[in-house]
């Protein structure tokens, strides 16, 4: 009889056991697909940054009485640059599409520009990039989701809260940059 107990109270342990390493590897796995995720999202804005001079310069030539253009995505860059975090990266990288977006409709003004292969391949490669840059953000908030439930949900919240997995911030879009950008002239 004792015996019997003895054995279940085994079995038991060694299923919590098994179930508090499992939990605990899941947790790693989730951080690290989220950590790999937010570089995906660097690889393609550094991408852009390298980009951005290239298009600068083919359009110095042709804008000269659009500097305030020019100094904005300068500034925009800057900004992002400096920026730390999900949140302070959102905001700038609105900043920044705001200003690619303006240079992109004052180029319409000028036909010999938009004729420029050199300014079409550029607009065409931050056009891709800027797609890849959209899917990164979806897959690092996705990869945040599956992350944040599992810290907020029963009974891995145990886990969560012994070895200090706290939740991490989406790549949320301030609102005033989800609005449509004016160029007027």
């Amino acid at each position: 009889m004792v015996s019997a107990v003895l054995w279940i109270v085994i079995v038991i342990l060694v299923v919590l056991v098994l179930w508090f390493i499992l939990a605990y590897n899941s947790f790693v796995r989730l951080k690290n697909r989220i950590n790999n995720a937010w570089s995906q999202i660097d690889v393609q804005l550094k991408r852009r940054f390298d980009l951005i001079p290239n298009l600068m310069e083919s359009v110095k030539g042709y804008m000269k009485h659009e500097r305030g253009v020019l100094k904005e995505v300068t500034s925009a860059r800057t900004e992002f640059l400096k920026a730390k975090g999900p949140k302070e990266m959102a905001q700038a990288e609105g900043h920044l599409a705001g200003a690619l977006k303006s240079i992109f409709a004052v180029a319409e003004n000028y036909p010999t520009l938009r004729a420029s292969e050199n300014f079409m391949q550029l607009q065409e490669e931050l056009s891709g990039t800027e797609s890849k840059i959209a899917y990164a953000r979806q897959h690092y908030n996705d990869s945040v989701l599956e992350y944040n439930n599992k810290v907020q949900m029963f009974p891995s919240r145990i886990i969560a809260g012994i070895f200090g997995f706290g939740q991490r911030e989406f790549f949320d879009v301030p609102e005033a940059e989800r609005k449509n950008i004016k160029v007027s002239f």
